[in-house]
């Protein structure tokens, strides 16, 4: 194994490890939906507004890794959801399968060969895939923190 094949493992694990901390996936799941959307007492976001800004912004850095015609959206309108609230009963399992999907294409271009994680992305301003790897493992760990305190105040963690 080459240390190129050695950091590659580690990136894949990293984007889902929960050897420090929870795992996103233990963070969402059996959320009660009657407290999805509900801003603890001192807080300014729900469960529902990070779920939706994780998403959203490892959407972001994975469309930025992979497409040459990306535009970065409006900080911080786009990386919010607009209400506190989920829309509908179906929402919350909605966003965390995209958060899913777009998880497992990130750890797909982490084991890529022919991706050098040292490059700069070509339309980028110098950032490298290495750095947008760990910029969203970093983000997500940080913002899954964020809502196990969430629940943690409301009351329904494990």
């Amino acid at each position: 194994m080459t240390e190129n094949d050695a950091l590659r493992q580690q990136l894949v694990r990293m984007l889902d490890w929960q050897d420090a901390h929870a795992s996103f996936d233990s963070a969402v799941e059996g959320m009660p939906w009657n407290m999805q959307g509900v801003r603890p007492a001192g807080l300014p976001y729900s469960a529902w507004e990070l779920l939706e800004h994780l998403r959203f912004t490892q959407w972001d850095i994975l469309e930025f890794c992979r497409n040459p015609a990306y535009r970065e959206p409006r900080w911080p309108d786009d990386y919010w959801p607009s209400s506190p609230t989920p829309p509908d009963a179906d929402a919350w399992d909605e966003s965390v399968e995209a958060f899913r999907a777009n998880r497992g294409a990130l750890k797909e271009l982490a084991a890529d060969p022919a991706i050098d994680l040292f490059a700069a992305i070509p339309h980028g301003s110098g950032q490298t895939y290495l750095r947008e790897l760990l910029l969203v493992a970093d983000h997500n760990a940080y913002h899954v923190g964020q809502v196990v305190a969430v629940r943690k105040l409301l009351g329904v963690w494990k």
